[in-house]
């Protein structure tokens, strides 16, 4: 049986709006489209480092 791998729930709490195409494009990377979406992604090295990025616009579980 295989390990059962973590999930990282992320909710968009600030706009992106004001911050540099980067950043916008970062939160879209993490497929956030609008103001308090929640997604569910994969605990992995890429996402922890797009969410450290993107860290004072959004809210992260670990689940």
């Amino acid at each position: 049986m295989a390990p059962k791998t973590q999930k990282l729930t992320i909710t968009q709490i600030k706009s992106g709006i004001g911050y540099a195409q980067r950043t916008k494009d970062t939160l879209r990377a993490l497929g956030i489209r609008r103001m308090q979406q929640t997604v569910v992604q994969p605990d992995n090295p890429a996402i922890r480092g797009m969410l450290v990025k993107v860290r004072h616009l959004v809210k992260v579980v670990v689940s």
